[in-house]
């Protein structure tokens, strides 16, 4: 066929033949064409003539292969067959060059999938993998995934999808969800296994995914894969297995065809899951399954009794499984507890709870006599394993000693039994000393109850002696010794003896375990207390006294001093002025080591004891010696009103004047100001107006207006009473010029505050005045750095 030439085309003619072999020319020759709208048939020749010129050009082939494409589109390939098939033709003239090319074998794949013919499709898509190199079948394999997966399906779809996961294995689980969507559920669960298999592959997720899959298809799984044994072989390997032990349960339902041997799974699931989600999972599943088998049982004995035929059999049977789930819930506590048990072995808490639960049962008067009496044993049982499984250093929720002395609370009723448990326990290893002096305490505490107080008192004395190498300079803390051979430092047991010892008239006993005590340094301020308080109650006084000199020597301050004031009170109390002057040497000796912040209640009592037993002059000594012995502030403020107080009781109260006048001298502004205002109303009661109006003016430099109120209204007050008009316009006048040297020196610091503040704020400016100039001034590479002092 000829080509028509029209007057622009005579010049792209002539480029092509004057230079055919020149891709250039060919593709303006095509535009001008395409551009002027001319018919498919001219485009096409000019087409062809250009691969026949330049037949391995690849950008020459895409366009014309795009452009016969192009044509065809919307078009029905039963209908135009024959362009479909030109079209296929000049495809495979083009892959015997270009068969490197995935983008011509994805063009001629999308034209294969349009025509009806799915086996040269399908052919095409292996010829496409066979030609191209295997770094180039990523962009082929997914169109091939979706064309068997929309157009072929069924076994020629499975077998390419295995084909593509020996290339790619970590996409199987997109051949599992194609599997689940088209119902190939033996496939999918044998995949599901492969994947389970691969190493690295542990993912709780495929094993629940698996769990499902046999769960709700066990009879097609079955097909492919040992359904049994894969779930058993993930109940060993998966982190959560309640679901596979669920499946595994359902599969022998359905395998079996009743609940037989399914409840003998769900019964060894119940007994090895390890948390109480995959407890619940099995529980629940468990359960439902009775549920839905009484259900069956109950139809089908409906069914039979409906058609007359009489079977007693299968109303007994179902008795029999109503019975068996009434069991169930009934064991669901215990079965509960066991799960936490598994878990957490060393739980004190957890055993403590499964001891409360046969407990109830045992208590509970509903059930039968036979089932109240297992559960008793069942208590003991749980004592035991309960003791056997706790690790006393890794207990936790609790101690060792806890279960030890529940487990003796237990068989409280029988005094033997607990005697021995108790025992037990104190030879028992526990993970402190403290919990052996707790049992120790608890075994004492027992026997009294029982009435026994002599054998309360062995077991502590046997509790409390030395151990068998005679050191008894061990650490009560020291964890890396047993604790029985710490326990004789306990003091909880010392002092718990020595209660039982006085309650039951061992005096002598008493005594000798108090010196032990003191003896070991166990004794505390409140054992000195006791043990003077025993010897005072057996006239023993003078040892009392050196009971309390040894506390003191034994105890620092400021311990001390509450058993100085004791010692001291009960030492007045018993000769009162007979022994005066060991008194005050006792005194003297207190005050000698006292801190100051301490030495106020001694020398108050040692004041005391002058006043009634001495002479008031050394009485007010003593507290002239307070005033200044006493750490200043409101202390030493109180000490000398107390002392003005006992000057005016014991002197009268012109004599007060020395104790304030020195007062006001010691001490600071503001307790100086209320001791002066104290001054100044004694003078007002003696009728000293003037002296109490010096006063006033003289604590005036110590109050601020502003804040002290209390100088200035007490100062008014004063002048409407005594005062005339010139002494209250003296007051104002005074008032003022201390109201402005308090605020002079309120603006002066305000202001030194403000000029500092200001200081700073001008530094911080330049600084970064500095620093934005250096972030914006390029830096000179000619710049010479040039010393100011070379200048001169």
């Amino acid at each position: 066929m000829e080509v028509e030439l029209s007057e622009t085309d005579v010049r792209f003619e002539e480029e092509v033949q004057r230079e055919p072999h020149k891709l250039k020319g060919w593709l303006r020759y095509l535009d001008h064409k395409q551009v002027s709208s001319e018919t498919g048939l001219q485009i096409t020749m000019i087409y062809e003539r250009a691969i026949r010129q330049l037949p391995g050009s690849y950008k020459l082939w895409h366009r014309y292969l795009t452009y016969r494409m192009r044509k065809l589109r919307g078009r029905n390939p039963l209908h135009f067959e024959t362009e479909f098939r030109k079209t296929n033709l000049c495809f495979e003239r083009a892959l015997l060059l270009l068969h490197k090319m995935p983008d011509l074998w994805l063009l001629y794949m999308r034209l294969l999938r349009k025509q009806t013919d799915v086996t040269a499709t399908r052919r095409g898509f292996d010829r496409a993998l066979r030609a191209l190199p295997v770094t180039q079948h990523g962009r082929v394999w997914p169109e091939y995934l979706r064309f068997v997966e929309d157009s072929v399906g069924g076994v020629v779809a499975e077998r390419v999808y295995v084909r593509y996961l020996r290339l790619w294995p970590e996409k199987a689980e997109q051949f599992v969800d194609w599997c689940e969507r088209t119902g190939q559920w033996a496939a999918a669960a044998e995949q599901l296994v492969r994947i389970l298999d691969r190493t690295g592959q542990q993912n709780t997720t495929h094993w629940r995914r698996l769990a499902d899959l046999v769960q709700s298809h066990p009879a097609e799984c079955a097909e492919r894969v040992d359904a049994e044994a894969v779930l058993r072989d993930g109940i060993q390997r998966a982190e959560t297995s309640g679901e596979l032990w669920v499946a595994l349960g359902t599969l022998r339902i359905v395998r079996d065809g009743g609940m037989q041997r399914a409840r003998d799974v769900f019964e060894e699931a119940l007994s090895s899951v390890q948390s109480m989600r995959d407890f619940a999972l099995v529980f629940d599943a468990y359960a439902e399954a009775t549920a839905e088998a009484i259900t069956a049982t109950m139809e089908e004995a409906v069914r039979v009794a409906d058609s007359s035929i009489a079977d007693s059999s299968r109303r007994t049977l179902v008795d029999l499984q109503l019975l068996q789930l009434e069991s169930l819930m009934d064991r669901r506590p215990f079965l509960a507890s066991d799960v936490e048990l598994r878990l957490t072995p060393n739980a004190v808490d957890a055993w403590l709870r499964r001891v409360d639960l046969c407990r109830e049962r045992a208590e509970d008067p509903e059930r039968p006599d036979d089932v109240r009496a297992a559960a008793r044993l069942l208590v003991r049982e749980t004592f035991e394993n309960a003791l056997a499984a706790v690790a006393p250093r890794k207990a936790h929720g609790g101690s060792a000693a806890e279960l030890w002395l529940a487990y003796a609370r237990s068989e409280a009723d029988d005094v033997k039994t607990m005697r021995n448990v108790l025992d037990r326990a104190v030879a028992a290893p526990l993970g402190s000393v403290a919990e052996l002096s707790d049992i120790y305490a608890a075994y004492a505490e027992a026997e009294l109850a029982a009435g026994d107080a002599e054998a309360a008192q062995q077991i502590l004395v046997r509790a409390l002696a030395p151990p068998s190498t005679g050191n008894t300079n061990v650490d009560y803390s020291d964890e890396s010794l047993p604790p029985s051979s710490r326990v004789f430092k306990s003091r909880k047991l010392w002092a718990l003896l020595v209660d039982i010892q006085e309650s039951t008239g061992a005096v002598d006993s008493a005594r000798t375990s108090y010196e032990r005590m003191l003896e070991l340094k166990l004794a505390s301020p409140q054992t000195i207390v006791n043990f003077s308080n025993l010897l005072e109650q057996l006239e023993y006084f003078e040892d009392s006294f050196r009971v309390f000199e040894r506390g003191i020597a034994l105890f620092g301050y400021p311990v001390a001093v509450e058993l100085w004031n004791i010692y001291l009170r009960r030492f007045v109390s018993r000769y009162g002025g007979s022994r005066v002057e060991r008194a005050r040497d006792l005194f003297e000796q207190a005050l000698e080591g006292c801190p100051s912040e301490y030495a106020k209640p001694l020398f108050v009592a040692y004041g005391s004891l002058e006043e009634e037993y001495g002479l008031a002059r050394r009485a007010l000594r003593v507290y002239e010696r307070a005033t200044r012995a006493v750490p200043p502030g409101n202390d030493r403020l109180e000490m000398f009103r107390y002392y003005a107080a006992k000057t005016k009781e014991l002197l009268g109260l012109p004599a007060v004047r020395s104790v304030y006048e020195r007062g006001i001298e010691d001490l600071g502004d503001a307790q100086a100001l209320l001791l002066a205002l104290d001054y100044a109303t004694a003078e007002r009661r003696l009728g000293e107006i003037d002296r109490a109006r010096a006063l006033f003016a003289y604590a005036s430099q110590f109050a601020d207006p502003q804040i002290e109120n209390r100088l200035w209204e007490m100062w008014h007050e004063f002048e409407v009473e005594h005062g005339n008009e010139d002494t209250f316009k003296e007051m104002l006048r005074i008032k003022r010029s201390v109201q402005a040297k308090f605020g002079s020196d309120a603006r002066f610091l305000a202001a030194i505050e403000s000029d500092k503040r200001r200081q700073r704020e001008e530094k911080k400016a330049a600084a970064l005045k500095v620093a934005n100039m250096s972030e914006s001034t390029p830096a000179n590479p000619d710049e010479v750095a040039i010393d100011q002092s070379d200048l001169f």
